[in-house]
């Protein structure tokens, strides 16, 4: 095969558009597509590691087995087959809920996962399904189901025409945007500054994105939500408040009773973060000709993530900048996944209508949380999970505690993992089930086009036939689910593999046909699978626009301003805030220290760490610390220093920066490639350490159920000491 192909980068959110050229059956070259609709030519160091991942000779291309002398290569048929008569037999014995199912981030970027692989899981039929959701983006979700009725109508922060962008807990130079698919941001962001706006990063870390903000300002981990109670009491102190019919107008004077308590005064010695500074943001941001307010990963992962998105929310709700040129707006993409009319309509989402059997954690979109994944298997009694089926994840890494979630796996009854790499958790399957690699199938972003800066399209096609025998993801979820139905129908189980008439691009081709720009859509582009074919840069379909109340899925059309869920949430909230500021213990004290996570453009997942080109430079894998705090405690630059939390220790060397908040400290995440069983000869390389060893499965936003990662209280000492 020789030629050039027009792909969409897959390795993170950002969407960014590749051009591939291929000489013989090998890639010679992956760039930028300088015609991309959407990304302009941009494109970070992990696109053309795509390669590198094509060609990674631990990848897995067949099934292989877990036998008493190792690891043997197995047929599909006889895999499949076995793995639906134990599944199905487990069921028989203790349940449908004995069976557990865990959706790894990866899953997200193949559509072909997410359409056959859900019908897979129905059929499961268990309440046990856990997803990276509830280590990172539930909040959002949550309280885009709460405000406006649906999961996914999830605001976007309207980067290309905003004037003044407030980030927390986000780092968007290292994740090219997040519920915020924004490609070449570093561009985006420095055209804020060169039409005269600006932005402001508040974090505990002087992240990429905060050296090049016009400022920014250190906070206490955890500590967001009284910062932004205290944003919006300012904002009703200097009368900033903008009426709208989109809300009940005594729902406004909920919020500023409930903000009366969180004076900038009051809150300053809790988030460290001077009354003065709180005042200036809350008017250089109402004073905007179009503002917003994001926050990402680090106000999620927190005791109060939930309260903390629904604070972002209402301060660009109450400042007008809602749905709203330059402020938060929401996508309107060519497969329509909120429009309750759309052939491709989503659950708009629930929330606490079951909780898991050992904790009592709510239920949201029929998932639990992810922290009580290990006690649901450790705990016994009726419900108890047998058998574990896991999905593009690597959850011993990338969840709360994951000592304890390999003591569980070490329990379980039977295991299966669809992934093509022999990682830190698959090596507890019974079964892997490897898909074909990216650029081995066909691509359109069913999840990502929702999260968009700006309406685009795009469909890719494959670069490379797969090697004979192997099956691409949906083939193998389709086949499975099909044996599961036979099986506990009591049906012999064909031998030869179940072909599906329907294939993820016809779902796709319909949905675009029937869609809004579709023949009989609003938008009449007579949009079709044939369209974007014939279009392999990519279709712009334009800016985002003003969608309210026609867009909101809220029995009245109106948005939730204040909901119950909230309002009994508050004594918690204030409990808290009271308990941190009448504390004796100072701010910068630094004992205990409080842990925050990081993650770096090269390589923002575990997975990404067998990527040779991704791993090159300095190590990363470091403990982030003051150079004050170092020095209190006798630790030296690179020395290396024992980090211990109520779970767990690790052992990794410092790093000496002040762009560390004194008393807080970073690690890393996706690392602790030292377990031995893996086939990982890139990432053993760069081992690392974990800081999910470290992290408490117990500590959670009790309200959302998301795990609270972010403040973990840790202590630290010289290694020799």
């Amino acid at each position: 095969m020789t030629g050039t192909h027009f792909r969409t980068c897959t390795l993170c959110e950002a969407m960014c558009g590749l051009r591939i050229e291929v000489e013989n059956d090998s890639i010679v070259a992956i760039r930028g597509d300088k015609d991309d609709a959407f990304s302009r030519g941009h494109l970070c160091a992990k696109g053309p590691e795509l390669k590198n991942l094509y060609e990674d000779s631990d990848r897995l291309k067949f099934p292989i087995k877990r036998t008493p002398s190792g690891w043997e290569k197995v047929s599909w048929i006889d895999a499949l087959s076995d793995i639906a008569l134990r599944l199905v037999g487990i069921q028989d014995r203790y349940g449908n809920d004995s069976v557990a199912v865990y959706n790894g981030n990866p899953t997200v970027h193949n559509y072909g996962s997410m359409l056959f692989g859900q019908r897979f899981t129905n059929r499961i039929r268990t309440k046990n399904l856990y997803s990276a959701t509830s280590v990172d983006q539930l909040p959002h979700q949550l309280l885009s189901y709460l405000m406006f009725g649906h999961q996914l109508l999830v605001p976007i922060p309207d980067i290309d025409n905003t004037n003044f962008f407030l980030i927390l807990g986000g780092n968007p130079f290292a994740s090219n945007g997040s519920l915020m698919s924004v490609p070449d941001v570093k561009k985006r962001l420095k055209a804020i500054q060169e039409r005269g706006g600006k932005y402001v990063v508040v974090d505990p870390r002087r992240t990429e994105t905060a050296a090049h903000a016009d400022e920014h300002i250190f906070i206490r981990p955890g500590s967001d939500a009284f910062f932004l109670f205290a944003i919006i009491h300012s904002l009703f102190q200097k009368n900033r408040i903008k009426p709208s019919s989109l809300y009940k107008t005594e729902d406004v004077d909920r919020i500023r009773e409930l903000s009366s308590e969180f004076s900038p005064q009051a809150t300053e010695r809790v988030t460290g973060v001077s009354a003065e500074t709180v005042e200036r943001i809350a008017s250089e941001f109402a004073d905007a000709k179009g503002a917003v307010c994001y926050g990402r990963v680090g106000v999620s992962t927190q005791e109060f993530g939930a309260i903390c998105q629904w604070l972002i929310n209402s301060i660009n709700i109450l400042t007008g900048n809602m749905d709203s040129r330059g402020g938060a707006m929401f996508t309107l993409p060519a497969v329509d996944v909120v429009d309750p009319k759309s052939t491709m309509r989503t659950s708009p989402g629930s929330f606490d209508t079951f909780r898991s059997r050992v904790r009592g954690l709510p239920e949201f979109n029929d998932e639990l949380p992810v922290a009580a994944l290990a006690e649901e298997i450790l705990t016994e009694g009726e419900g108890q999970v047998k058998a574990f089926v896991t999905s593009a994840g690597n959850p011993v890494l990338s969840t709360p505690n994951g000592g304890k979630l390999e003591k569980a796996l070490s329990n379980l009854e039977f295991m299966v993992s669809f992934d093509f790499y022999l990682n830190e958790t698959t090596k507890y399957a019974n079964y892997i089930l490897p898909p074909t690699s990216p650029l081995e199938h066909d691509h359109y972003d069913l999840i990502f086009n929702v999260f968009a800066v700006r309406n685009v399209a795009r469909y890719c096609q494959p670069v490379f036939e797969p090697e004979a025998g192997m099956l691409h993801d949906w083939e193998i979820f389709s086949d499975l689910t099909k044996r599961l139905e036979l099986a506990r129908a009591g049906k012999p189980l064909p031998e030869e593999l179940i072909k599906s008439k329907i294939t993820p691009a016809s779902i796709i081709d319909h949905a675009l046909r029937s869609g809004p720009y579709g023949a009989k859509g609003e938008k009449n582009l007579e949009l079709s699978l044939d369209t974007l074919k014939a279009n392999p840069h990519g279709v712009d379909l334009g800016a985002l626009e003003s969608c309210f109340p026609e867009r909101l899925q809220t029995p009245d059309q109106k948005i939730c301003l204040v909901p119950e869920r909230v309002l009994s949430d508050m004594g918690r909230l204030k409990h808290r805030f009271e308990e941190v500021r009448t504390s004796n213990e100072s701010l910068s004290s630094g004992r205990p220290f409080l842990l925050i996570g990081r993650r770096h453009l090269r390589n923002n997942n575990s997975w990404m760490h067998n990527l040779p080109k991704l791993m090159t430079g300095k190590d990363r894998c470091t403990l982030l610390i003051h150079p004050d705090d170092a020095e209190s405690l006798g630790i030296r630059e690179e020395e290396e220093v024992l980090v211990e939390s109520r779970v767990g220790k690790i052992f990794l060397p410092a790093e000496l920066t002040d762009d560390m908040m004194r008393g807080v400290v970073s690690i890393p995440h996706g690392f602790g490639h030292t377990r031995s069983g893996t086939k990982l000869q890139v990432a053993s390389q760069f081992a690392g350490a974990s800081i999910n060893d470290l992290t408490d499965d117990s500590s959670v936003d009790e309200f959302s159920g998301n795990a609270a990662f972010s403040g973990i209280p840790v202590s630290i000492r010289r290694k020799s000491a």
